[in-house]
């Protein structure tokens, strides 16, 4: 076997794509297409396909295979390579790399047109004076529209839309909002320099696109969500609509503000602190509209971010689907790589501690719901895109086929994961609500003593978790407040929590430690980039 290349002929040695059993061929590549025979009088037909591989991730055409996979084979392949290879040259501009490659199969002869992902993008079809360009969009090649086309061009110029400068002069704008943020986020000074370094500012003073998102009076058009919560499961009528427009640390602000104030938190009580039984992690919704305003695409003018909120779920939907053309409901999120459309946009939210280097936002969505004690399975955070959209899902974990759980029922189920995870008797560091200092009550005492469950009447003769008659002392103020700040996001730092508590970190370093210790705090996963958990798992 063989490869000729455009004017070259050179050993087949790329990676194998395709497989044949009993005269079948199975394309393993991602993006092909099956031609039984050479279309000499229609040349469009497959060189827009040609076009569409260069311009997105590359793919296959295959002559000599029927729309089923079945081999016929071609009569002259030879004659149909050089035909092939002159009209590439002849009708597509640039010339994008193409190999093709005989492949000899039971005395039939077929042809693999083999192209490779372009870096000069994008890749014209032209005939008559026209020039199109194509894109691969599922199983079809499909001419571009304007926004695509200009993502094109700037993935050819090795450019992105946020670090384009504009003609903007810096010093008329002001970026006291940023700045604040900065300092409060980070614990650091700002520093005006940061504004050329961090790409918001050119060298000769005018704004990049991400630096009109981040002034103060940001007066880009598409840089706007909208705010609903509807009645009931579906788009019927709205108890509440709003549209914000403003820059993009005022947006993350409004947009959460918005959602805090339309989704609610019930709470159990247990032997000596209060656990709160909200209906979604704040974190994991945080880091979803981070996601969105980061990774929207702000070419399309008249698109913007919705903020849908539904009885049962949360939902975030952002112009732009996945960069590489690939539906995220058929990936795995743990192995999709990190990709970003606005690499500038990403750094300053990174920069101001919004988001990890790393890339790792789908993940962490998922790990910071299943870390909230009433979390059930199969309500997981969604994802979805479509052609030009991108969807993020999170369900209420207090909501179920018939509506809005009882709290009481939401802490019955909480309270009796107890019986599950049984404690040792011989670990002080592992007696469920005791303190380590008074270890003789042990998770069993605490049973036989009862639980009272949230909103169980105290009046009734049944004995039930909070009428234990050796109440244990209470955690303290400030342990509580450890508690809901790792309930309302597990990623937070012991730093984080020392300064929203105004204390220093050594001494929410001991309050950690005392709660480790009575075995209602754990640790998973290291210092950085771990979660801390609650000690009851649903």
């Amino acid at each position: 076997m063989f490869v000729i290349e455009i004017g070259v002929l050179c050993p087949y040695n790329s990676k194998k794509i395709m497989q044949i059993h009993d005269n079948i061929l199975i394309a393993e590549c991602s993006s092909y297409d099956f031609k039984e025979m050479l279309e000499r009088k229609k040349v469009k037909s497959w060189l827009k396909s040609v076009s569409a591989f260069a311009n997105t991730d590359g793919g296959s055409l295959f002559y000599g295979v029927n729309d089923d996979g079945v081999i016929v084979g071609l009569e002259n392949s030879q004659a149909d390579a050089d035909f092939i290879s002159e009209m590439i040259k002849a009708r597509l501009d640039p010339v994008p790399e193409v190999q093709l490659i005989p492949i000899e199969h039971n005395g039939r002869t077929l042809l693999e047109v083999k192209v490779k992902a372009g870096t000069l993008t994008p890749y014209y079809y032209y005939q008559d004076g026209t020039r199109t360009a194509y894109i691969r969009v599922g199983n079809e090649s499909v001419e571009c529209n304007s926004q695509q086309l200009l993502s094109l061009v700037l993935k050819g110029t090795h450019m992105t839309w946020d670090s384009l400068p504009t003609q903007v002069d810096a010093n008329k704008h002001s970026f006291v909002i940023l700045a604040n943020t900065f300092r409060e986020q980070t614990h650091q000074e700002w520093n005006d320099k940061y504004l050329e370094s961090f790409g918001l500012v050119t060298s000769d003073g005018k704004l990049t696109n991400a630096g009109l998102l981040f002034v103060d009076n940001c007066t880009v058009f598409q840089s706007r969500i909208f705010c609903t919560r509807w009645t009931g499961l579906y788009k019927d009528d709205a108890i509440s609509s709003i549209e914000h427009r403003a820059n993009l640390v005022l947006l993350l602000k409004y947009g959460m503000d918005f959602i805090k104030n339309y989704t609610m938190s019930g709470w159990v009580k247990m032997p000596n602190y209060r656990l709160n039984l909200p209906d979604y992690s704040d974190r994991a919704i945080f880091e979803g509209l981070v996601n969105h305003l980061i990774h929207r695409d702000y070419t399309v003018m008249g698109g913007e971010v919705h903020i849908d909120i539904y009885d049962d779920r949360v939902e975030l939907v952002s112009p732009g689907a996945m960069l590489d053309g690939t539906q995220i409901q058929d990936r795995d999120i743990y192995k999709v790589p990190s990709m970003r459309r606005n690499p500038v946009i990403a750094d300053m939210f990174t920069q101001l501690d919004y988001m990890e280097k790393r890339g790792s936002g789908l993940r962490k969505m998922r790990e910071l719901t299943e870390k909230l004690p009433n979390f059930l399975l199969g309500k997981e955070p969604q994802y979805q895109t479509e052609a030009i959209s991108f969807y993020t899902t999170f369900y209420n974990l207090n909501w179920g086929e018939n509506g809005r759980i009882p709290v009481e029922e939401v802490a019955n189920r909480v309270n009796s994961t107890l019986e599950k995870y049984p404690v040792n008797e011989e670990s002080s560091e592992e007696k469920f609500g005791v303190n380590a200092e008074s270890s003789e009550k042990t998770f069993d005492d605490l049973q036989k003593s009862s639980v009272k469950r949230f909103g169980d009447s105290p009046k009734s003769s049944e004995r039930r978790f909070g009428e234990v008659v050796d109440k244990p002392k209470n955690i303290g103020k400030t342990a509580q407040k450890i508690i809901d700040f790792v309930i309302s996001d597990p990623s937070i730092s012991a730093e984080a929590m020392a300064y929203k508590i105004g204390i220093s970190s050594r001494a929410v370093e001991k309050q950690i430690a005392k709660l480790r210790s009575m075995g209602i705090l754990s640790r998973e996963g290291a210092d950085f980039g771990g979660y801390w958990r609650i000690i009851i798992k649903p």
